[in-house]
């Protein structure tokens, strides 16, 4: 029975790493695809009057790394956003690492 026991533990703690490797992973990439979907954006938003697909992406990939600077330039907001994605990642080391106490109260 206290393998049966320790296996679910460890299975837990499984599911429990993964989830919090993808919203990881989910939150840094939104970091990065934020930017280039606005690009995407303008470049529709550019067609709708005629623009060139090619022209419209040389007009906003500039805009877009103009707002992207501006952001950069807002002080603590760029360390804000980083320590969340950091804090995010000790909080699920730090579930994760629950697991094993709870593994070695089941093993004892």
């Amino acid at each position: 029975m206290k393998k049966i026991n320790l296996a679910l533990v460890r299975l837990l703690q499984f599911v429990v790493f993964v989830v919090f490797t993808f919203t990881v992973l989910i939150y840094f990439s939104a970091m990065i695809l934020l930017p280039l979907d606005a690009v995407a954006l303008l470049i529709k938003f550019f067609g709708l009057f005629g623009v060139n697909s090619l022209i419209a992406c040389l007009i906003a990939i500039p805009i877009v790394s103009y707002l992207a600077l501006m952001v950069y330039k807002i002080p603590l907001l760029t360390k804000m956003v980083i320590d969340t994605g950091i804090d995010l990642v000790n909080s699920g080391k730090a579930k994760v690492e629950a697991f094993n106490q709870i593994a070695d109260s089941v093993r004892a």
